[in-house]
């Protein structure tokens, strides 16, 4: 099989069909919801909690068993159905239309995997074996969690916020490329990944305002 190309997609108020109600599809609904996309699920039955999304009206939820009409204006598909055949079907019926989809437990239907993900804010980290193991992206999502820490979004703001005012202000491209450096220095990134994140954030503020900018 050839490599896959791993990319990050922007599901902010896109269509996406979630067709199973039980607790794998009540979990790719709470990931797709975290996305800031729009949520259908078509079942017969679902979870309590997807139900009270429904009631809240986070998501759109049609009783019933799947109908080729539910990928109508959909971006993206889960199939998580629990039935072979069902979720063949809607493999087959999003191949025909060209939209990308991922049959649960059945890489071979799927033209997407989901990667074990780190989140830290605007920071994330994806583990992907290809459809091969999620179990190894599991544990390896595990180990990168206990290094990449919650200090990570707070500092990621701010070195944002600062790399947007150098770009916007500095114009030699020489110096520019040393500021965006020095805030990014082995001594600060070494107080970062030991929790020292007051520590990290001060230096990065030096960097900055040492630079002239």
């Amino acid at each position: 099989m050839a490599g896959r190309y791993l990319v990050s997609l922007d599901l902010e108020n896109k269509k996406c069909l979630v067709a199973g109600g039980g607790n794998v599809a009540e979990r790719k609904v709470r990931s797709l919801l975290e996305c800031g996309a729009q949520v259908s699920v078509v079942s017969p039955v679902i979870t309590p909690a997807l139900a009270s999304m429904a009631e809240e009206g986070l998501i759109l939820y049609r009783r019933g068993g799947y109908q080729c009409s539910d990928l109508d204006g959909v971006f993206l598909v889960f199939g998580a159905t629990g039935r072979e055949e069902v979720n063949r079907q809607i493999a087959d019926d999003c191949a025909s239309r060209a939209l990308i989809v991922n049959i649960v437990d059945d890489p071979a239907k799927c033209s997407f995997y989901v990667p074990a993900t780190v989140r830290r804010g605007s920071l994330s980290i994806a583990v992907s074996t290809g459809g091969k193991s999620p179990l190894l992206a599991r544990k390896i999502r595990e180990e990168l969690e206990s290094v990449y820490g919650p200090q990570y979004e707070e500092f990621l703001e701010m070195l944002g916020a600062l790399r947007e005012e150098v770009i916007k202000n500095v114009s030699d491209p020489g110096k520019k490329k040393k500021i965006l450096e020095d805030l990014l220095s082995d001594v600060i990134l070494d107080m970062l990944k030991n929790g020292r994140l007051d520590q990290a954030k001060e230096m990065l503020l030096g960097a900055y305002h040492g630079s002239g900018s």
